[in-house]
């Protein structure tokens, strides 16, 4: 998939140099893989879920959020957000939780 924009990805990694490995692992496998469907994308990301029209993958050991627009027909996927765990909380109104084994996120319309 062509990855748009990387520069979210370096920015983060500069602020939180612990993360950049799991982020660049995160990137190499989004870049060589082509995914047709979100059921596809979750079989190499199982942690990966969908909301609204968003696609949030969990990284680094569920340290951070990454929050994206995923077009599998065109094979891009545009970054909207990279947040710490603690940030994607805090801009949810500490929201997000499991229930009944599912993710529960509130909506992202604000990203």
């Amino acid at each position: 998939m062509h990855i748009i924009t990387r520069k979210k990805i370096l920015d983060f990694a500069e602020r939180y140099p612990e993360c950049s490995t799991a982020l660049d692992a995160w990137y190499r496998i989004v870049k060589h893989t082509g995914f047709g469907n979100f059921a596809e994308l979750r079989g190499v990301f199982p942690n990966a879920d969908q909301v609204g029209g968003f696609t949030v993958f969990n990284i680094g050991g569920n340290k951070v959020r990454l929050i994206a627009a995923v077009h599998y027909n065109t094979q891009r996927l545009y970054i909207r957000h990279v947040l710490t765990h603690n940030e994607y909380d805090k801009k949810n109104g500490g929201k997000a939780d499991v229930t009944g084994g599912k993710r529960h996120y509130p909506d992202l319309a604000g990203y």
